[in-house]
């Protein structure tokens, strides 16, 4: 069976390697010329200090980028040169990421990362040649569930790459229900306002519904027929990010502390708002995302810190979590952004798709 290039898992790959180069980068100041060569920290010993949670994340955070480069390629590639392709291209952006931190005072370079990235980029290209055709063949069932329900084209791809980095989103552990857009962590600006605790609750509720109300109904927007388990799926997988994220990045962990009683409230009234929303016709759903995104993200700026943090907790400051955590801040503060230019372009894309052009159909 010849081997077949797929651009939804390019797409995927792009955001991935966007992704990993950022992570391994951050904070991007301070840039400056040791005076060593660029490569020395090739020759370096093994380094007397190391955890088994970084050589782990190091080797299992580049799988998802080599086994999805495996099927982006070129389909004149055979599936070995694909595969030995992929591991290249993996060692490549590793090299090129530890040697730019020479110039970053702080990060340190290391041997021992490239290694671990290539081994992650041998398994995930490995799994990618075995499983990744038949996950992204045209002939699979995802595929064929894709042109079912998603949008033609680039147009669709992107849209299922947006839904993905929200769910990338909910992994900030601190952060309120749902919440992004925070452009106060970005550019360190002060908080507005004073917390009061009912205005509070009532603010984080607010935030929690808008946001849902925009993630599904950007959601419907991309789907040709309505099927509500996409959407309910999405939530749940929404809620367990939020609730992975909480277990593993504070310590101890604390998996509901984003139960608080706004969150609570703004899921549940989020949820009915969605169903409403879901009821009016399909073309009034891209206005509605849209206005839900400007609301959900004014909120999201003007809410005073979150006061319902475990007071005995602490974020885990080591190690690789420094790199997820200013990659996962980054994703948050943006996605609204992203997510309204995504309306946009869906916008402009609707002539060239039917089900577009029709609202009534697939309803």
């Amino acid at each position: 069976m010849p081997r077949r290039s797929s651009p939804l898992a390019a797409w995927f790959a792009a955001a991935i390697g966007i992704l990993i180069v950022y992570a391994c980068l951050h904070p991007f100041t301070g840039w400056r010329d040791p005076g060593l060569p660029p490569f020395y920290f090739l020759d370096l010993p093994w380094p007397r200090y190391f955890t088994w949670i970084d050589l782990t994340v190091n080797v299992v955070g580049i799988v998802p980028f080599s086994f999805a480069l495996v099927a982006a390629l070129p389909s004149r590639l055979s599936k070995g040169a694909a595969v030995a392709v992929a591991i290249l291209i993996t060692f490549v952006l590793s090299l090129s990421v530890e040697t730019l931190q020479n110039y970053l005072p702080s990060r340190v370079p290391s041997n021992v990362d490239v290694g671990c990235n290539t081994l992650g980029g041998v398994l995930g290209a490995l799994a990618g040649g075995r499983w990744g055709g038949r996950l992204f063949d045209p002939r699979s069932g995802l595929t064929r569930w894709r042109k079912r329900r998603i949008v033609a084209g680039h147009v669709g791809e992107i849209g299922l790459v947006v839904l993905g980095l929200w769910l990338l989103t909910l992994l900030t552990p601190e952060s309120l229900l749902f919440a992004t857009g925070d452009l106060r962590r970005l550019f360190d600006l002060p908080t507005p306002l004073q917390f009061n605790p009912t205005r509070f609750v009532k603010v984080e509720a607010a935030i929690a519904a808008s946001q849902l109300v925009a993630v599904g109904l950007t959601a419907r927007c991309i789907m040709r027929q309505f099927s509500p388990w996409p959407l309910l799926a999405l939530i749940v997988l929404g809620l367990g990010a939020k609730t992975l994220a909480s277990a593993t990045f504070f310590a101890p962990g604390d998996p509901l502390h984003w139960a608080t009683p706004g969150g609570q409230i703004g899921l549940v009234g989020g949820v009915a708002l969605l169903g409403i929303c879901l009821l009016l016709p399909v073309r009034c759903h891209a206005m509605l995302a849209g206005m839900a995104l400007l609301v959900g993200t004014a909120l999201v700026n003007l809410a005073p810190e979150n006061p319902f943090l475990p007071s005995d907790a602490a974020l885990i400051r080591q190690g690789n979590f420094l790199n997820f955590h200013g990659l996962t801040q980054l994703t948050a503060s943006l996605w609204p952004f992203v997510a309204f230019a995504y309306l946009g372009l869906l916008g402009a894309s609707a002539a060239r798709d039917p089900y577009l052009r029709d609202p009534l159909r697939g309803r």
